[in-house]
């Protein structure tokens, strides 16, 4: 396997905010090596203040290609010169390739939950779904759920700068066929009673993580069924309070880290043409 840098290396990336936490590097990093294949994956700390100078920079260096976290994945667009079909629904990206200067948007955001929750025994298929939240990862799961045949989407979100966006989530997923309905978060028993309905529910929030560690969308877990399935889809901390919360209570549950494998997989391919080693990298990852 590949050990060393070398001149023809190749680079990719993760612009976010913030980022030490990503396992992404690692990920990459051992897909590529494992296949012999000459890149390399590196973390930059980016959020809105510097985005664009970073993407100019990125751009300027012809990386190949990067990942794009929070904050980053709706204002990122505005720094591309081609999105996807996908990315064009969603509004947001989280993958970009770099086409010899020409910077072309994908998102696999979506993509990576449904498969994430079918990896764990949930086809949501005909399911009714109740989701947190209206960012990019948020749209991209919306999205993605109607595509994929979900019988109803029960969409929270705060009432703040993502709430016009949360309406379009809304008609979005109607367009596919399901139906879907938007609630504010604060409104308790109207998530209370949207949980009673739902077989999955997915926090697409960073409520958990970082400066928000410690905190839940869900302080009262008492409303959450026994025989729901939960997803949180960040995986830094590996077990946030409303997986601890999940976990007390004897509810089924899961971090992000298997929706991160495979939008990490589809991300991987777009790069390289080369599908990845994924039992291998998980297998490894954090040996």
């Amino acid at each position: 396997m590949m050990q060393r840098i070398t001149g023809h290396t190749e680079l990719l990336g993760l612009i976010a905010y913030p980022i030490r936490h990503s396992h992404s590097p690692r990920m990459h990093n051992l897909a590529a090596s494992k296949l012999g294949l000459d890149y390399a994956y590196l973390c930059f700390d980016v959020d809105h203040d510097n985005l664009e100078e970073a993407v100019a920079g990125l751009k300027a260096l012809k990386v190949r290609g990067w990942n794009v976290s929070m904050p980053n994945k709706i204002k990122i667009l505005d720094y591309v010169d081609k999105l996807s079909p996908a990315v064009e629904l969603i509004g947001a990206s989280n993958t970009i390739v770099n086409d010899d200067g020409v910077l072309t948007a994908y998102n696999t955001d979506g993509v990576g939950s449904m498969e994430a929750l079918r990896f764990y025994g949930h086809d949501p298929k005909d399911a009714t779904i109740t989701l947190i939240g209206a960012g990019g990862a948020g749209t991209a799961i919306a999205c993605q759920a109607g595509l994929d045949g979900v019988k109803k989407l029960n969409i929270f979100n705060q009432k703040d700068d993502f709430w016009p966006r949360a309406e379009d989530n809304v008609e979005k997923v109607r367009r596919s066929g399901a139906e879907a309905v938007l609630m504010d978060l604060a409104d308790k028993d109207a998530l209370a009673a949207a949980l009673a309905e739902s077989s999955v529910l997915i926090d697409a929030t960073n409520v958990g993580m970082g400066a928000l560690e410690g905190q839940t969308n869900i302080p009262d877990i008492s409303i959450i069924p026994r025989d729901m399935f939960v997803m949180h889809i960040v995986y830094s901390p590996e077990v946030t309070k409303l997986l601890a919360d999940c976990k007390e209570a004897g509810i089924e549950c899961a971090n992000g880290m298997e929706m991160m494998y495979r939008q990490g997989a589809a991300s991987f391919k777009y790069w390289t043409g080369v599908d990845m080693p994924l039992d291998y990298v998980k297998e490894h990852l954090f040996n």
